[in-house]
């Protein structure tokens, strides 16, 4: 392995802001403690909550530091105390709680996983974020199954992208709404059965009418107060709503839960920033033993949109907060 450097380039935010407030700093280079990794970074990802944690309105949860990004990929050069699963020099994709946007980042060492083979590090490096996200809230508090009807919202984005994905492996009926027919034909060419342009018509029409007035089984969705009512009405008996963000506000008033009650509805919703190590640790041991073969097949992968150099963080976190990318935005260290 080569040296360790003394020193690092890592993205700062100077203040909150908008991506004016993203700088360049060389801070010292930090060491692995305890049953952590240091990855030598090649790429990681650009998420949602780096640009609202860059606004002000997302602050790093205990433990973490203010340097952005939740998801990176690249090479172990170092591992601490109690480490024995990982070792100097393999390939691997990191969840990470702050500290991404660098050229070194400590990392659990049970939130690493390897990169699979058919992917270069670039692409490993919008996995972890996006499919932890979407197999803890899909899978697990969705309970989607075989032969049920699943509707992503955003279907689009980075986390739609694997949902549409995975959703469709795991043998769903997929829907997926989308703001352009340009990403309506995305969506539909990463499995979708149907894609609904929201501009264009109303989802849960749409939805009655695509599903013959009876439902959807499963629905993740990201808008919030905005879509609330709606996706109630959309979902089937028994139905599953599973709320992941806000992107459209947290307060929603004069809503009809009339459905809740008479078609049995389930509403849930979960962030994963703020979990416990061991928490997303589980969560990756269900990605290693059902998603990861599919992985290594090349049956699903990570879309990614466009990369940019560390030094360009800025253009990257514009993209980002235009809407206007089919899948993953990251940033390149250039290791």
């Amino acid at each position: 392995m080569p040296s360790i450097p003394a020193t690092m380039r890592q993205v700062r935010f100077n203040g909150a802001g908008g991506p004016e407030v993203i700088g360049i700093e060389t801070v010292p280079v930090p060491r692995p403690g305890p049953n952590q990794v240091l990855v030598e970074v090649v790429a990681a990802g650009v998420n949602r909550p780096d640009c609202q944690q860059r606004a002000g309105k997302y602050p790093p949860p205990p433990g973490a530091t203010e340097v952005p990004g939740l998801e990176i990929a690249g090479r172990v050069v170092a591992v601490g105390e109690g480490v024995t699963a990982l070792r100097e020099g393999q390939e691997v994709c990191a969840l990470t709680i702050s500290g991404g946007y660098a050229e070194y980042c400590v990392a659990d060492a049970a939130l690493c996983l390897p990169k699979p083979g058919p992917l270069s590090l670039v692409e490993a490096a919008g996995l972890p974020e996006n499919y932890w996200t979407v197999w803890t809230n899909v899978f697990e508090r969705g309970r989607l199954r075989q032969g049920e009807r699943f509707l992503v919202h955003g279907g689009s984005s980075g986390i739609g992208s694997t949902a549409i994905q995975l959703a469709k492996q795991f043998g769903a009926t997929v829907y997926a709404t989308a703001g352009s027919a340009e990403k309506c034909a995305f969506c539909e060419s990463l499995g979708a059965d149907h894609a609904i342009n929201y501009r264009e018509a109303d989802f849960a029409a749409e939805v009655k009418r695509l599903t013959d007035g009876q439902g959807l089984d499963v629905i993740l969705d990201m808008v919030g107060a905005a879509y609330l009512e709606r996706n109630l009405k959309s979902l089937a008996l028994e139905g599953r709503l599973v709320i992941i963000a806000f992107l459209q506000g947290f307060l929603a008033e004069n809503v009809n839960l009339t459905p809740v009650m008479i078609r049995r509805l389930t509403v849930t919703g979960s962030t994963l920033r703020p979990r416990t190590v061991a928490q997303k640790a589980a969560i990756a041991e269900g990605l290693r033993r059902e998603v990861w073969p599919l992985l290594e097949a090349g049956t699903v992968k990570p879309v990614i949109h466009a990369t940019f150099p560390l030094e360009e963080a800025r253009a990257a976190h514009a993209l980002m907060e235009s809407s206007a990318h089919l899948g993953k935005i990251m940033l390149l260290t250039g290791k």
